[in-house]
Formats: C-alpha cells, structure tokens, sequence
C-alpha cells in the first residue's frame, strides 16, 4: 500500500496534458487568501515538501502535485526540459482550477517558478525560493553528485528512504536529461522576470547553495533573503521555520527573526550600482542565478 500524506493532505490524480499526474492536495481552507503550490526538486517527488505544505494547510488551500515523470505522476514519451516542466505545472493549475497562486520551490523547483514568471506572470502572486539550485556551482555532473551525497549527509535520517525510492524511479537515462536542461537554463537572463514579492531562503549548511552569492537578487524589484540552520531540503528538515516564513511572506507581515520556530538572519541584498551608463551587480551572487558556462 502506498503510504498517504501527512494530513490534512490527501492523495489524487488529475490529467495533466494527458497524462495522469499524482499530488497532495487540501482545499478545504477556504476560498479567501492566493492558494499555495509547492514545487519539489530535481527526480524527486513531493513527498519531501509535506510537513512544511501540510502546515501551511490550515490557512490556505495548498497543493503538492508530482511532476511529470517524478514520484508517481507518469513519464511523459519525451523528457521535459525546464520550460518543459514549467508549462507543466501551469496545465496542473488548470486542471485543479487555480487561476493565481503562491508558489513555494525547492532547489530545482526553483528556476521551474522562474520560468512560470517569465512565460505566465499572470499566474503568480508571490513566490518562495528554497534552497535555489541548479547553476555553475552544481556543474558538472560529478560535483553536483559529490554535493547532493554530503547533503544526504547532513539531512534527517527519515529523508533517506524517500530520495532513494524517488531516485531509483526517476532513473539514470532520465536524469542525465534533465542534468542537461538545468544546467543549459539560463536563470539569470530569465531572473527580471520575477517581478512578485518574492522571498529566497537558503541554508548554512547547504552545500549546493552559496547565500554568499545573493547580489544576483537584485534585479528583483520586491525580494528578501534570508539564512536558516539547515541544509537542502529546509522544507523537510525545517518545516515550523519555513511555514512560518512562507506565512509571514504571504500575509505581507514583516520577518521577525526569532521565535518558537526557530531563528534565522535576513541577508542584505547589495543593490545596482549604475556607472558610466551601464549597470554593475555589486557584491557576491548566488550560482543558482547565474547562467550556465
């Protein structure tokens, strides 16, 4: 028997460009408020993103769909790139009748919202970047694995079963595709895009996300960053901490750094020096912005 998501969340299918496409879903919160939409990570399933979705479910109708080809939703017959991916998600929101919504990503999820911002504006009110993944600092192949083995490391024990059931599903044809398409996406020219308010939370103990590169946020016109205890997967590991942000980002009410979910520190984010009439970035940026080489 599979096993059913944290409550209140619950299980179902819904045809997706034609294709059956598994998510967790809970829409009994009300109608008032933007619905929320978490967007899981490379080869992965949405499994990882509930205890942080299932928290935020009893304020906001929320949904955790399987991309296609991921956890259980069914591979479709050529693999999807990012815009692929992107498209996707969009058609998901059509066929569970959300018009606008929240999105909160993790690692790849996050250049998949960039994308949904820069083909579909309209559908997106706000956006939660966590642990943005996916640039120079993740290539090539071998040092993105080396990184994703000393996260494993640093992860909760519990997570471990649920990336080796996904990874194995996904398949090693079907992740060197998709390696491909993330590390040919160009996120920074795509980043402008994103002109919702938008928050970006990364851990100190990640080692695929450097915080320290957080100067390419600035072509954002509304953002905040912030750093928390933790490693990739935050919204396992951290979930009481990121609802809480996600809920403050949400309602507009300002990020207060310490409380029972835990502490975290805001992040300066250095703005556009203009000089000679060209725009210079000041400061380090985050890789997961920065175009592939």
């Amino acid at each position: 028997m599979p096993r059913r998501p944290l409550p209140p969340l619950t299980p179902g299918w819904v045809v997706v460009d034609g294709l059956p496409v598994y998510h967790r879903a809970y829409t009994d919160a009300g109608e008032d408020g933007t619905p929320i939409v978490h967007v899981h990570g490379f080869g992965i399933s949405g499994t990882y993103l509930e205890p942080t979705a299932a928290l935020l479910a009893a304020r906001h109708r929320t949904f955790v769909p399987d991309l296609p080809g991921m956890g259980r939703s069914l591979r479709p017959e050529h693999g999807l790139d990012l815009p692929g991916l992107a498209g996707a998600l969009v058609s998901y929101l059509d066929a569970v009748g959300v018009q606008r919504a929240t999105f909160v990503g993790n690692s790849l999820g996050c250049p998949v919202i960039v994308e949904v911002a820069s083909r579909f504006p309209d559908r997106i009110d706000r956006a939660v970047l966590v642990s943005p993944a996916g640039g120079p600092n993740n290539i090539p192949l071998l040092r993105a694995l080396r990184q994703m083995a000393m996260d494993g490391l640093r992860e909760p024990p519990s997570m471990v079963p649920i990336a080796t059931r996904d990874y194995l599903r996904f398949g090693v044809l079907q992740s060197l595709s998709l390696f491909r398409a993330m590390t040919r996406y160009p996120t920074l020219e795509r980043l402008h895009n994103l002109v919702a308010p938008t928050l970006v939370i990364a851990g100190d103990r990640d080692p695929l996300v450097r915080i320290e590169r957080v100067h390419v946020l600035n072509v954002l016109p509304h953002v905040q960053a912030v750093k928390v205890h933790g490693a990739h997967a935050l919204n396992y590991s951290a979930p009481d901490l990121i609802a809480h942000l996600v809920e403050a980002h949400v309602s507009g009410r300002p990020l207060v750094t310490a409380g029972p979910e835990g502490t975290f520190q805001v992040v300066p984010i250095p703005p556009h020096l203009v000089a000679s009439g060209h725009t210079v970035e000041a400061g380090p940026g985050m890789p997961s912005a920065d175009p592939p080489r």
